[in-house]
């Protein structure tokens, strides 16, 4: 009896799902060119991996080229380069991440207090209008403001009877030039998730606090920032799996020779080395390396969060 029973309920299944399916196409549809998208331009060319194990020889192709094994890991390792490079990686990422994760929350925090709707609006509008300004640009404008001759921030330096500081070339200040660029551009757009968030927040609780005499402060303390939690703990659980991505694009545009020592970072390295010196297997070793820490990372951050009670990310 029980065995006829499990047999309709597995034949019973398909039809189920087919019919889940059909009700919800239009949903589907819908999900269909992220899916290609992710498709063609993550999984695909995943198959190049292989690359960090072969003699890579552009005219014999992947497949063909000369199987070496580890060979490129070892050579990676023993480069004094490379550990220049990955402290840097870690250094600007972790700078990013302790300076540029709360930027973001703390101006959520701050907009959610502004009763004016129409003047929330245009501060939200010019805050997150910087993330869609090409890096391009935006290192142009930092040669501009911080030019030790004509710039800006250095004729009110000069006002002040100081001598004009070299920011760009100068290394005790280059990674806080590039943390702060990254803040003033990506705080704004990381604000709407938790604008968002906040806007999900029941109002009888701060309608509570406020019986209970809690004023503004303590209302973002004790409400809005435990409302916050689940939104920071997946965000950060994100960010944490790209440690080692400290930004390819704004350094590349930034940097320059008389600032390698602490502006290199692994995928300008990568980017350097692949192009300049035709080094494809050792350059897919380094971006495979960096890929498998960030993974490893995000899955032990994940545990963690989990056990803190978290849902995490997966």
């Amino acid at each position: 009896m029980k065995a006829s029973t499990s047999t309709a309920s597995a034949a019973k299944a398909p039809q189920k799902s087919k019919w889940f399916l059909w009700k919800y196409w239009d949903l589907y549809l819908m999900v269909l060119p992220a899916l290609v998208f992710l498709i063609i331009f993550k999984y695909a060319p995943m198959y190049g991996i292989v690359i960090a194990f072969k003699d890579y020889n552009i005219i014999q192709g992947v497949m063909a080229s000369k199987w070496v094994g580890l060979q490129h890991f070892q050579e990676l390792f023993a480069f004094d380069e490379f550990t220049r490079v990955v402290r840097n990686t870690l250094l600007i990422s972790l700078m990013k991440l302790v300076l540029g994760f709360p930027a973001p929350i703390l101006l959520a925090l701050l907009l959610n207090e502004i009763r004016l709707a129409a003047f929330q609006r245009t501060v939200q509008t010019v805050t997150y209008l910087p993330h869609f300004i090409s890096w391009v640009v935006v290192g142009g404008m930092a040669v501009d403001l911080l030019s030790p001759s004509s710039g800006i921030v250095n004729k009110i330096i000069e006002a002040f009877g100081f001598e004009p500081i070299f920011f760009l070339s100068d290394e005790r200040w280059f990674r806080w030039i590039l943390v702060l660029s990254d803040i003033w551009k990506e705080a704004g757009w990381g604000a709407i998730v938790y604008l968002a968030a906040l806007i999900g927040i029941n109002e009888e609780l701060f309608q509570a606090a406020t019986v209970d005499g809690a004023g503004r402060f303590k209302q973002i303390w004790h409400v809005s920032l435990p409302g916050l939690t689940s939104t920071i703990v997946v965000l950060l659980l994100l960010r944490l799996g790209h440690v080692l991505d400290a930004g390819f694009e704004q350094v590349l545009v930034m940097y320059h020779p008389a600032v390698y020592d602490v502006a290199d970072i692994i995928d300008t390295y990568v980017f350097r080395v692949g192009l300049g010196t035709m080094q494809f297997g050792l350059t897919t070793a380094a971006g495979l390396f960096k890929s498998v820490i960030g993974c490893v990372l995000l899955i032990l951050a994940n545990m963690l969060a989990r056990k803190m009670g978290e849902e995490g990310v997966f």
